[in-house]
C-alpha cells in the first residue's frame, strides 16, 4: 500500500534541493535523477514528481508547460518530439528524466505524481504497465476531470490524491459535519496548500475531518522549519518541501525520521 509507511512522512518536492559535501545548496536542478537520488540518499522513501508528454507521448518527469524556466532550450513540451526535449539540459548540466526510468533506478522510492495535462494520462498508465508500479505510485491533478479520466482509463488501482472538488468536500465537511458523509471518496489523502487565494484551506478541523473520513493530510510546498514543526504538532500526516535537509532535520529531532533499512 502507498501510504503503509508509519509516521508523518516527508515528501520531497521535485526531488527537491541538493546540498554538496561543500555545503553549497543547488535550487535550480528539479525533477532531475541528480535530485531524486540525493533526496533518497539522505533517506526520503517519498519523492514527488510531475508529469508531462511530449508530442509523441514519452512521459517526462517534468513540472512546466515550456522547457524555457529551467532548461537551457525553448518550446512547448507537448508540441516537441521526445529527441529534442532530450538535448534540454536543468541546470546547465542534467537531462529530463523519464518518468520510466527513475522508477527503474529508484526501485525502493514511493512517487507522488502530480498529472500536468489530458495528454499524460495515457502514457503514464503505459508506463506504470511496463514497471507494474501501480503500488509505488499515488496520483494527483489540480484538475478534478482528470482524476476521472485516470480512475476511469488505468488498469488497476492506484493511491489517488484528492482534486479540488475533493477538498472542498472536505473542508466543508470540517465546517458542517453533518456533511461528512458526503465527502467520502475514493481517494488516499488529502494534499493542499495553507491557503488557495488568499483564503485558509489548512485547519485543525479539517485535519480532524480527514482522518475522520481515513484520510491522510499532507501540505505543500514548505520550506520554514518553524512552520514544519507547527504543522507536525496539528497532526498533518505529510509535508512536502524543496529543503529536504531542513525536513529531515526536523523529523530526526522529533524521533521520526525513518530508520535505513536494514541489510
Amino acid at each position: 500500500m502507498y501510504l503503509a509507511a508509519p509516521g508523518p512522512i516527508g515528501l520531497a518536492h521535485r526531488g527537491g534541493w541538493i546540498t554538496g559535501p561543500d555545503g553549497r545548496v543547488r535550487t535550480d536542478l528539479e525533477n532531475t535523477a541528480a535530485a531524486f537520488e540525493h533526496a533518497v540518499r539522505l533517506g526520503y522513501r517519498y519523492l514527488e514528481t510531475d508529469v508531462r508528454a511530449t508530442a509523441d507521448g514519452v512521459l517526462l518527469a517534468f513540472h512546466d508547460p515550456v522547457l524555457d524556466r529551467v532548461t537551457d532550450r525553448t518550446g512547448a513540451v507537448a508540441e516537441l518530439p521526445y529527441a529534442e526535449v532530450a538535448r534540454a539540459r536543468v541546470g546547465g548540466s542534467e537531462p529530463v528524466p523519464l518518468l520510466e526510468d527513475l522508477l527503474g533506478a529508484l526501485p525502493e522510492a514511493r512517487f507522488n505524481i502530480d498529472v500536468k495535462d489530458d495528454a499524460a494520462v495515457e502514457p503514464l498508465r503505459r508506463v506504470l504497465r511496463r514497471t507494474n508500479a501501480w503500488h509505488r505510485v499515488c496520483v494527483g491533478s489540480f484538475s478534478q476531470a482528470r482524476l476521472e479520466r485516470v480512475r476511469r482509463t488505468f488498469d488497476r488501482p492506484v493511491a489517488l490524491s484528492s482534486g479540488p472538488v475533493d477538498v472542498l468536500r472536505v473542508r466543508l465537511a470540517s465546517l458542517v459535519p453533518l456533511l461528512l458523509p458526503l465527502a467520502r471518496r475514493d481517494v488516499s489523502c488529502v494534499q493542499i496548500p495553507l491557503r488557495y487565494r488568499g483564503f485558509p484551506l489548512l485547519t485543525r478541523d479539517l485535519v480532524a475531518a480527514a482522518h475522520r473520513l481515513g484520510l491522510q493530510v499532507h501540505v505543500w510546498t514548505v520550506n520554514d522549519p518553524a512552520l514544519m514543526g507547527r504543522l507536525l504538532d496539528a497532526g498533518v500526516d505529510g509535508i512536502v518541501t524543496d529543503d529536504v535537509a531542513a525536513l529531515r532535520r526536523v523529523l530526526t529531532d522529533r524521533g521520526l525520521w525513518p530508520a535505513a533499512p536494514s541489510s
